[in-house]
């Protein structure tokens, strides 16, 4: 197995990007957060880009809040050599920004009033993973970081945020899209005409499923959206680009679990396939022995005799808590050895579990060395 190292990733300049990934609930925003904090400490001009709308967060990083706008990390006593800047995702926001971006004032307005457009900006599938991708091309483009750490959303599966460009793109260039759109780009009388007449025949059918006043409201959003298409093809694509670029690095998070492996492994399959640069694995809260040899079934055969003789329960007790944590660790060690026979190319690195949740720098700092095998 080949020992994941981080403080060489972290003081290599030509890493610009590191996308910390997986499936939700194993750790990748702490991850990312102390990946940050030490990247900071070490001399990089860092920002950390955050799914998780938790307030945790901001409060282990010492900010009342986290916004879709970098805040710099001014804390007493945190003094980095370079600086740490944090952000969390607001993806309406976000949506709302590309808008007014791309689409000019007063079309813009059109859109933002719109009420399909309000939902499928806070509730449609892949929106959250594509405006964490469109937030990225935006702090890339300021260069205003010499590292970029992004925690990405917490989908049910990890490749979602990889396929939310294409996706998203697709289906605002799907056929339904586009014969919504289909009068607004109509040119000639007589294309009107047939355009018109197939139009109405195709409303008719569709308004009474999803009902007449969804169905105007879409189609007046598309035809407003319509000169935006091209260019959310093209932001797809140079973010999809942008993932494959070298300076990009990502690092795949797993609970040892089964399910959070088997979703590792899954992703390590894909980002192998789509040639994107893979850093390793964070085997992240593992419960290694850190002393002594003494097997499971000899802890617990010593605490039987114990308990026989009523001497020392609570040696016994200890005995018996040793024996379930050897037990723990050895089915971890099982299950990441299963997951590096398969991928045996794979960096890796655990994490131990700390003995409570992270909630201040310290704890960040904690998890960093933990990272970095300290």
């Amino acid at each position: 197995m080949t020992k994941l190292e981080f403080d060489p990733l972290l003081d290599d300049l030509a890493t610009r990007v590191l996308v910390c990934c997986g499936s939700g609930g194993v750790g990748k925003t702490t991850t990312a957060a102390a990946l940050g904090l030490r990247a900071a400490e070490r001399g990089r001009r860092v920002v950390v880009l955050t799914i998780d709308p938790a307030r945790r967060l901001a409060q282990s990083l010492g900010l009342r809040e986290l916004d879709n706008q970098p805040r710099e990390v001014v804390v007493d006593g945190f003094e980095p050599k370079g600086e740490l800047f944090a952000m969390m995702l607001d993806m309406r926001r976000t949506f709302d920004d590309m808008v007014l971006t791309h689409a000019g004032r007063d079309r813009a307005d059109q859109i933002l009033s719109n009420p399909f457009y309000q939902t499928i900006s806070s509730s449609f599938s892949g929106t959250q993973e594509y405006m964490a991708m469109e937030k990225l091309g935006q702090l890339v483009a300021q260069d205003e970081w010499d590292l970029i750490i992004v925690d990405t959303p917490p989908s049910r599966s990890a490749l979602d945020f990889l396929d939310a460009p294409q996706r998203l793109s697709t289906v605002l260039d799907g056929r339904f899209i586009r014969m919504l759109s289909a009068p607004a780009r109509a040119s000639g009388r007589g294309l009107l005409k047939i355009v018109g007449t197939g139009f109405s025949l195709f409303t008719r059918a569709v308004s009474t499923i999803v009902g007449g006043q969804l169905l105007q409201d879409a189609s007046t959003f598309v035809q407003a959206f319509d000169s935006m298409f091209g260019g959310f093809r093209e932001r797809a694509q140079r973010t999809y680009e942008l993932l494959r670029s070298p300076g990009t690095g990502f690092v795949v998070v797993a609970a040892a679990e089964p399910d959070a492996l088997r979703e590792a492994s899954y992703f390590v399959e894909r980002l192998s396939a789509e040639n994107m640069p893979l850093c390793g694995l964070v085997a992240n809260r593992t419960h290694p022995v850190l002393a002594g040899d003494l097997p499971a079934a000899k802890a617990v055969a010593a605490a039987d005799d114990l308990d026989r003789s009523g001497d020392a329960p609570l040696a016994a007790a200890v005995l018996r808590l040793h024996a379930d944590r050897v037990a723990v660790a050895d089915r971890e060690k099982r299950l990441l050895a299963r997951f590096t026979r398969a991928h045996p190319g794979v960096a890796l690195v655990g994490v131990p579990a700390l003995p409570a949740d992270v909630h201040d720098l310290d704890g960040l700092r904690e998890i960093g060395r933990r990272l970095a095998g300290e």
